[in-house]
């Protein structure tokens, strides 16, 4: 499969390009940018073998089969809407859109044109998330009473800049960290959340968005989450907590973009380390992207999953300003 990146991008770099090119033929084809100077640098530097800063020139290419689009958060409505339009295959970035409606909009609109569409949520890609998700599901801590998730972190200079200091381009915490734990939770939990509580402010690192926020949510079943996100602790790590009735889960550094972090289980037994694969999140998104493509199965997080975390993001930040209780709104999904 040829890929078309859409962003030069950090991510891509680190990441995704290491991923498309370990599936069978995979291969990235070209790369757009919306500066063809960058472009032309970040082809040379990752042996690609086209590029440009005109993004309809690259998706008329027949040979171009699925795209992946990694920009700043407010390219990327019109970007996958083309991309669907040329009749290629869509994998987003997290948030899918600045609103509901704009995420909504391109998810309809790949199902109308027959195209897969996902969102690239690479948490849920995770053997450590894989693995506490079968704990659950497997009935080792009876009914799930509540979950914590700790994701404050600190933002590497590298990833600074439009992420704090630019709302227009879909800055904060909350789009950038907080639309992860709605995915983890509802992978976890199997369910929906429906109301959340939030608070928010930005501590110094943020200009003109949020860098740090705290919110409570409630789940249809009676399940208590509460969440934890920032881009300013240098030193706390990251982990999540599922409690139930019979026992307690226990992962501790698994919030991150590589295959590391300690399970532990936790019941009336005493306690068991968990063992779990260690692959590549972003080559397993891939490969069950692809797989998806070609009929078997769905992928890691598809359009509908993508619009019901930023649907939860958006509550949060409702929440927050406006101090009161908020309700999530799906948008119909």
């Amino acid at each position: 499969m040829k890929w078309l990146l859409v962003g030069a991008s950090t991510i891509a770099a680190e990441y995704m390009i290491s991923a498309i090119r370990a599936q069978s033929g995979g291969s990235v084809a070209y790369v757009v940018s919306g500066s063809e100077k960058r472009a032309a640098e970040y082809a040379a530097k990752h042996q690609i073998p086209r590029y440009g800063s005109d993004l309809d020139v690259a998706l008329a290419s027949s040979d171009i089969d699925a795209v992946y689009i990694s920009s700043t958060n407010e390219k990327h409505l019109p970007q996958a809407m083309a991309a669907i339009a040329a009749g290629k295959h869509v994998l987003c970035e997290k948030p899918l859109g600045m609103s509901l409606e704009e995420a909504a909009e391109m998810v309809r609109a790949a199902a109308a044109k027959r195209v897969t569409f996902a969102t690239n949520h690479h948490l849920r890609c995770a053997g450590s998330h894989r693995a506490i998700r079968a704990l659950v599901e497997t009935g080792r801590i009876g009914r799930v009473l509540s979950m914590r998730l700790h994701h404050a972190v600190f933002l590497p200079p590298h990833l600074q800049g439009w992420r704090l200091n630019d709302p227009n381009a879909g800055g904060g915490v909350i789009p950038d960290i907080t639309v992860h734990d709605a995915d983890t939770v509802r992978f976890h939990l199997g369910e929906d959340p429906a109301e959340v509580v939030a608070q928010m402010t930005a501590s110094g690192l943020g200009q003109g968005v949020e860098d740090s926020c705290m919110s409570v949510w409630s789940m249809p079943s009676g399940v208590q989450v509460f969440a934890h996100d920032s881009f300013t602790h240098r030193y706390a790590g990251s982990g999540l907590e599922i409690h139930g009735t019979e026992g307690s889960i226990f992962g501790r550094g698994v919030m991150t973009q590589k295959p590391v972090g300690e399970i532990e289980l936790v019941t009336a037994k005493g306690r068991e380390v968990v063992s779990y694969s260690t692959h590549d999140l972003y080559t397993q998104g891939i490969a069950d992207f692809e797989a998806a493509i070609a009929g078997k199965g769905r992928p890691a997080a598809d359009g509908p999953d993508g619009v019901k975390s930023l649907a939860v993001a958006l509550a949060v930040r409702e929440a927050a300003r406006s101090g009161t209780r908020h309700s999530v709104n799906y948008g119909g999904f």
